[in-house]
């Protein structure tokens, strides 16, 4: 016997270190030291900040990894796990420095697995932040053939007197609205048992277009570090934001509201995309299950007062993401709930 009888190919894992090298190479920043291959990490701190906060988050890609297996879609998953987790720590107005990614498989397919970094690869070019390092394991007997998980690890960093947290938010505020690529990667327990019931296939359209419904679900998390990097630029005073993931508007928004107030928020304000309406009409999910699974095309929230409101939206748009005015923050008196004007 030997560990690649056992399930094990230490060679093909080597010949997938170097597929990947070039990719991960390509995320480099200044602040890394050394290279790929040692047993951690390395990056310094960004030159200039008197008071650094670290900022971290963890996260995974959930379910939609059962169906972007099911149709060979791996690079897109990649770039929804870097976004699962940036999209997270930039809501503190930092900036992603680092990112680990950890991979378990049943037996490694180098092919499938360096789509994967790739995507990863991609998604950390996009992000601003360097892929530093990472875990493959093979684990025969636990994961089917073919089948893997992905978790990821990001580091940011922000000066405290940066910061933003909240607390400034105050009644009068504006609550901005940024459009999500789509289902993004919550709700795909869902998903799938709708599709399953439906019978959809892989050529199956989505009602009203010509792409396929699965192409629609599978796009990947959009990435919003770009944008928060522009308007800090831009000297948007923000004095919140939200990352609309699981849970959608009514679990996330609200992390970022201090006590007293409350957001009040126009569902009218923006059109649906049509995976939801198909989503919903296929299902028959309930309306307040809709809000309280999927971000139903918000992706992520902003909070400006009211004389910075025009500023914000532009600089949005100059960014290249869609944007609008989707509510604003009043007063909240004690027992009312934090988010009103959405279906109960």
């Amino acid at each position: 016997m030997d560990y690649r009888t056992a399930g094990v190919d230490v060679v093909a894992g080597r010949a997938f270190v170097e597929r990947i090298r070039s990719s991960v190479e390509a995320t480099r920043r200044p602040e890394v030291v050394g290279g790929l291959g040692g047993f951690g990490g390395l990056c310094r701190l960004p030159s200039g900040l008197r008071e650094p906060l670290l900022v971290s988050g963890t996260d995974g890609v959930g379910t939609k990894l059962e169906l972007a297996q099911a149709h060979g879609r791996h690079h897109a998953v990649g770039i929804d796990l870097v976004a699962m987790c940036v999209n997270d720590v930039i809501t503190s107005g930092a900036e992603p420095l680092f990112f680990l990614d950890y991979i378990a498989t049943g037996k490694l397919s180098p092919e499938a697995m360096a789509e994967v970094v790739e995507g990863i690869a991609d998604g950390c070019r996009q992000s601003g932040c360097a892929l530093l390092g990472g875990e493959t394991a093979e684990m025969p007997g636990f994961y089917g053939p073919g089948r893997y998980d992905l978790a990821g690890f990001c580091v940011a960093v922000v000066e405290a007197s940066a910061l933003i947290d909240g607390r400034s938010i105050a009644a009068g505020d504006r609550i901005i609205g940024v459009a999500s690529s789509g289902v993004h990667s919550n709700g795909f327990s869902l998903v799938r048992r709708i599709l399953e019931a439906r019978g959809v296939g892989t050529a199956t359209p989505l009602p009203g277009g010509d792409a396929p419904l699965i192409d629609t679900l599978l796009t990947p998390t959009r990435l919003y570090g770009a944008l928060v990097r522009s308007l800090l630029q831009a000297a948007v005073p923000i004095r919140g934001m939200a990352h609309i993931t699981g849970g959608g508007l009514p679990e996330n928004l609200p992390r970022c509201l201090p006590d007293g107030v409350q957001a009040l928020l126009n569902p009218a304000s923006w059109e649906r995309p049509p995976v939801f309406r198909w989503l919903q009409e296929a299902g028959d999910v309930p309306e307040p299950d809709l809000w309280n699974t999927f971000n139903l095309g918000v992706g992520f929230c902003l909070v400006v007062p009211a004389d910075a409101l025009t500023l914000a939206l532009a600089t949005c748009r100059e960014a290249g993401y869609e944007a609008w005015p989707l509510g604003e923050v009043v007063t909240r008196q004690p027992g009312d709930p934090v988010l009103v004007g959405l279906p109960s």
